[in-house]
């Protein structure tokens, strides 16, 4: 006998979920990774194979951090929208809307029912670059109050909030200097809790649907939610939603993990148990793949704080921006200011304003040739 596992890492964490190959759950874990992905798979995946000895493992990966991972264990991987549609038409075939906050990512997933009768991905909707309204943003939040997210200090917080405060959702940064002001002033931290909850809500609803129609039902996942139910609450508030157009799964944490799981009795049925001792190995290898800071070459890295030469500095501009040179003449010497503007952004309105400009020239410094001297040849002072 086989054991289907599912492995979901995240941003901030690693979920897993196992079942036997008759669909009953076998056992589940959810741990944060602290950016040590391939160390927090390996120890759960140690934990899953001391609990069930006799069992060989069938793995599908699936996540953010997945590809490499399931390259290294010999496992299926999954793309983390199918795992979760999986998961949802097989347990929830009634959802028309998934709300997933996950540490730092937002996804908002729409489906449709098709010819067949079976429910189908529509539309799918992620966060970019920015993690705010995620569950990174709350964290922030909770640090700023002095109180723990996962322990449910920030939960009973926001549980006994009654007044909502304006809050920017759009980034951590812009709410620390709202609720500053507001914690100074003396504001309750449950309001405070409460109104960065309901910053979440708008920032996913806005930033997300954009248009598309929300409806009923809802399913509520991601650890996120897990572990805030008032934010659930908040979002039916801000959705108009009635308690039957409300789904909140059990343990909404491990959904994906379980769509996953749920992979290797569908899409990947054929699929072979990997050998854990063998594994292991390679996840050791790809987590030392990069040289330890005491030994080995190390390649320059673009960010280091070395300063080019003006003339690289100049060929690199030339290719990226778009230049313009304004020509005064003075009695004694003829001077080029140069000012250089990055294609798409903001022209700057004079060269001091040029420090304001990524990688860009020094323009506060003359570059200046003599009168004798070609317009068309510059020489550097």
């Amino acid at each position: 006998m086989a054991l289907l596992v599912g492995l979901d890492v995240g941003s901030t964490t690693t979920k897993v979920y196992a079942m036997h190959e008759d669909m009953t759950e076998a056992w589940w874990g959810y741990r944060r990774h602290g950016a040590c992905q391939t160390a927090s798979v390996r120890a759960m995946l140690g934990e899953l194979a001391e609990r069930f000895p006799h069992e060989s493992l069938r793995v599908a990966v699936t996540g953010s951090g997945a590809r490499d991972i399931a390259t290294a264990l010999g496992a299926s991987y999954v793309q983390e929208v199918v795992a979760n549609a999986l998961a949802i038409s097989r347990f929830y075939p009634q959802t028309r809307c998934a709300i997933e906050l996950g540490g730092q990512d937002a996804k908002m997933i729409f489906f449709r029912t098709n010819d067949k009768g079976d429910i189908e991905v529509a539309d799918m909707r992620m966060n970019g670059s920015c993690a705010g309204g995620t569950g990174a943003f709350i964290d922030e939040m909770a640090k700023l109050m002095g109180v723990g997210t996962e322990s449910g200090e920030f939960e009973q917080l926001a549980s006994r909030g009654t007044t909502v405060h304006e809050v920017s959702g759009r980034c951590g940064v812009y709410a620390k200097t709202d609720i500053q002001p507001l914690l100074n002033e003396g504001i309750p931290t449950t309001d405070l809790a409460l109104s960065a909850l309901h910053a979440v809500a708008r920032q996913t609803i806005g930033g997300l649907a954009q248009g598309i129609d929300i409806e009923p039902p809802v399913i509520f996942e991601g650890g996120t939610l897990a572990y805030n139910p008032t934010l659930v609450r908040v979002f039916r508030e801000q959705l108009n939603l009635s308690d039957d157009q409300v789904i909140v799964p059990r343990d909404p944490q491990i959904m994906v993990a379980r769509g996953a799981a749920l992979s290797l009795t569908d899409m990947f049925a054929s699929s072979q148990p990997i050998d854990l001792p063998d594994a292991f190995v390679r996840l050791d290898k790809l987590e030392t793949v990069a040289p330890a800071s005491g030994g080995g070459d190390v390649l320059p890295s673009p960010f280091l704080p070395h300063l080019p030469s003006r003339r690289i500095l100049r060929h690199a501009m030339a290719k990226r921006c778009r230049q313009r040179v304004r020509m005064r003449m003075r009695p004694e010497r003829r001077c080029v200011w140069r000012s250089v503007s990055i294609r798409g952004a903001r022209r700057p309105s004079s060269p001091w304003s040029m420090r304001r400009v990524s990688l860009s020239i020094r323009s506060t410094r003359l570059i200046t040739a003599d009168r004798s001297t070609s317009p068309n040849r510059v020489l550097s002072a």
